[in-house]
C-alpha cells in the first residue's frame, strides 16, 4: 500500500461523537511510552502527525486519522503509566474498552510492545482481555533498531510463549523501527489485504 494522504479528522473522548463508522478503522494502542506516535508518523510517512512525546502518557483522546480517503488510523492513549488521577484513568479505561468492544467498523486492534523488554504483565493482560472479548488483533514490536535482531527474536519468542498458556494460536506478529523503517511495508499490506475484505456497514 502506497500512502498518499494522512489528516488528522478528530479527537474526542466520546464514543457517541466518532465519525459514522462506514469505514475500516484499525485502532494503535500500547503501553505508554511504546514508541507509537513515532511509528504512526513513519507508517503514514508524515512526521508530525501524531506528536511525539518523551512524557509518557501524552495521547489522552481517541485520534483519528484518515488515510487514502479509504480507512482510518485510531490513536489510542496508552494503558500503564500515566500521571493522572485513579479516577480520571478508571474514566479512560471504560471508554478505550468500550470503543475497542462497541466500534462496528473496528478491524484490528494493533498492540504495540517494547521489543527490547520481557514478557510485561500489563501487555499479556490486555490481549488477553482482547482474546476475551474476540477482538482480532495482531502485535506489532517497536523499537528493534535499539538492539540486536537476535535479542529482539528472543523477547518476540518469549512473550509468543507467554501467550500459548491462554492462546490456542498466537496473533500475527510484525516487527518494526520508526528509525530505520523496519516493518512498515509488511503492516501498511496486512492492513491492505484486510481492507479488500471490508463490507461498508
Amino acid at each position: 500500500m502506497i500512502v498518499k494522504s494522512a489528516e488528522f479528522i478528530c479527537s474526542n473522548t466520546q464514543v457517541s461523537k466518532l465519525p459514522p463508522p462506514t469505514r475500516p478503522e484499525y485502532a494503535f494502542i500500547g503501553r505508554s511510552n511504546v514508541g507509537k506516535s513515532s511509528l504512526i508518523n513513519m507508517l503514514t510517512s508524515k512526521k508530525g502527525l501524531a506528536k511525539t512525546s518523551q512524557t509518557p502518557g501524552k495521547t489522552q483522546l481517541i485520534n483519528h486519522f484518515l488515510i487514502n480517503d479509504d480507512w482510518y488510523l485510531v490513536d489510542l492513549p496508552g494503558y500503564g503509566y500515566a500521571r493522572i488521577s485513579k479516577t480520571k484513568k478508571e474514566d479512560w479505561d471504560k471508554f478505550i474498552r468500550t470503543y475497542l468492544d462497541k466500534r462496528e467498523s473496528l478491524q484490528c486492534v494493533l498492540v504495540l510492545i517494547d521489543s527490547r523488554l520481557e514478557p510485561q504483565k500489563i501487555d499479556l493482560a490486555f490481549c488477553n482481555w482482547l482474546g476475551e472479548k474476540g477482538l482480532p488483533f495482531v502485535l506489532i514490536f517497536t523499537k528493534a533498531d535499539k538492539q540486536s535482531s537476535i535479542k529482539t527474536d528472543q523477547n518476540v519468542a518469549k512473550f509468543q510463549k507467554e501467550m500459548t498458556a491462554t492462546f490456542e494460536e498466537v496473533p500475527q506478529c510484525f516487527i518494526t523501527s520508526a528509525e530505520n523503517k523496519l516493518g512498515r511495508d509488511e503492516v501498511l499490506n496486512f492492513i491492505d489485504s484486510v481492507n479488500k475484505n471490508f463490507a461498508e456497514i
